[in-house]
């Protein structure tokens, strides 16, 4: 797929796409209380689950299980190109004379894949510009750059929950000039050449594995989260932006890189942060800051040189029913392993996902099997909530685990069959946000180490 950024469309056309659409009604404003503060332990934000109905940019009720797991494939797809260091075949094109700011620029690469974002990732709200305007923003540990949709949209906005950002209406806003460092330093936030406008306006292109992309001007502007405003802070202000955002302004991007949210911010809030994923029937939090350390089991972040950003570990084993997995231990350390936010299914290595699969449907022998879901091949009859799931366990290099409940575990897939949550890995295992959801997770950069703690949401 080519993506044209400059090929403009009719002026009056892409106000009428840029046109911020209605809020989602306030069916759950009783059960929603958004949390924004900064205290003596760090930055504190409520997270939703991307298929919550209090979500403040639900995924569309009517969708699809099989969307969701088409879409995880594609994100699968795309952390294997990166850690293969694959370009997509796609190429973007940044033609001349479309506005003042982005004329007499010409650019045709091939952009390489992020990590696919939407309907399996998280939202959280950030504010931006003075005066502060909130926004629906999609949180995502394996990207780096935050960015989100700017007026006028000069070739395509997606459809949003809440006003376009309007840089215009900031008195702090500013866009920044292609010598500047950070323009340099996009290469590795994106995984895609910068570029440069005739007037001297540093572009980014972020591309990711599901087609989708956002491609504009590279930015600052203070932050805002609740009361606490930090100023020049580095973001993608979004010109073209297509695909499957959900109804999210952009994306807060937590990857290990000089120009994520976590390491600009880190100067006055620290290399940690943490997060418990909800289910879909509850709230949870994203805070970026100090932790009370003592109450986590750790496992040492694992460097690779296939990709940098992304986050490492080593699985070491599992059981079931507190039985061991028949496989070697060897097996489990067969592929690089990722722990991931915005994956939905955990890959295993091959052999460690066969073995799971038979050692988890000879514990639930007694309840009725189902026919294969997509990519699913282990599914049951039933509710993950009512039926009688073995006790499941993921440990992890250093003595770190995930006691895995039922909803860890099996995930619904319609009303009345619910499956194993994992699936044969590719190129890399992935630790996915359903074995993640209501456990704290941190990530302890400086100190290079991951976390997990029972409970987290409650």
């Amino acid at each position: 797929m080519a993506l044209h950024l400059l090929h403009l469309l009719a002026f009056s056309l892409l106000f009428a796409v840029a046109t911020p659409i209605r809020d989602i009604t306030d069916v759950c404003s009783s059960q929603i209380k958004d949390f924004q503060y900064l205290n003596s332990t760090g930055l504190h934000l409520e997270l939703h689950h991307p298929r919550s109905p209090c979500s403040p940019a639900p995924v569309p009720a009517d969708l699809p299980f099989t969307a969701v797991l088409t879409h995880d494939d594609a994100r699968i797809s795309s952390l294997a190109a990166r850690l293969a260091k694959t370009p997509s075949a796609r190429a973007t094109s940044l033609d001349a004379d479309a506005d003042a700011g982005l004329a007499g620029s010409l650019a045709s690469v091939p952009l390489s894949p992020g990590a696919s974002v939407g309907v399996g990732n998280y939202v959280t709200r950030m504010g931006l510009g003075t005066p502060a305007t909130q926004y629906v923003m999609v949180v995502d540990t394996g990207s780096s750059l935050t960015w989100l949709q700017c007026s006028p949209c000069l070739v395509s906005c997606h459809r949003q929950s809440g006003p376009v950002f309007n840089p215009k209406s900031s008195s702090t806003y500013a866009s920044v000039g292609c010598s500047a460092q950070q323009c340099s330093d996009l290469p590795s936030a994106t995984l895609n050449p910068s570029a440069c406008s005739s007037s001297n306006v540093c572009i980014y292109q972020a591309s990711y594995g599901d087609s989708s992309f956002s491609v504009g001007y590279l930015s600052k502007d203070t932050v805002s989260f609740g009361s606490t405003s930090l100023p020049n802070f580095y973001y993608g202000c979004g010109q073209d932006n297509e695909g499957l955002f959900g109804r999210s302004a952009g994306l807060i991007g937590l990857a290990r890189n000089k120009l994520s949210l976590l390491y600009q911010l880190a100067p006055s809030l620290g290399y940690s942060f943490t997060y418990c994923l909800p289910s879909s029937s509850s709230s949870g939090y994203l805070s970026l800051g100090s932790y009370n350390p003592g109450q986590y089991s750790y496992t040492p972040m694992v460097s690779s040189s296939l990709d940098d950003s992304l986050y490492f570990i080593k699985l070491s084993g599992m059981t079931v029913a507190g039985n061991p997995l028949s496989v070697s231990s060897s097996a489990y350390s067969s592929l690089p392993t990722i722990i991931d936010s915005g994956t939905v299914i955990t890959r295993l290595p091959t052999s460690v996902y066969s073995a799971l699969s038979k050692a988890v449907a000879a514990a639930m022998k007694g309840t009725s099997r189902a026919s294969a879901y997509s990519i699913l091949d282990t599914c049951f009859k039933g509710q993950a909530s009512r039926v009688s799931a073995p006790a499941v366990t993921m440990s992890f290099a250093g003595g770190a685990a995930l006691k895995l409940s039922a909803q860890n575990l099996l995930v619904d897939v319609d009303d009345s069959t619910t499956c194993l949550a994992f699936a044969p890995a590719r190129s890399a295992a992935i630790i996915g946000n359903t074995q993640q959801q209501t456990f704290s997770v941190v990530y302890d950069v400086k100190s290079s180490r991951i976390g997990f703690a029972a409970g987290g949401c409650s």
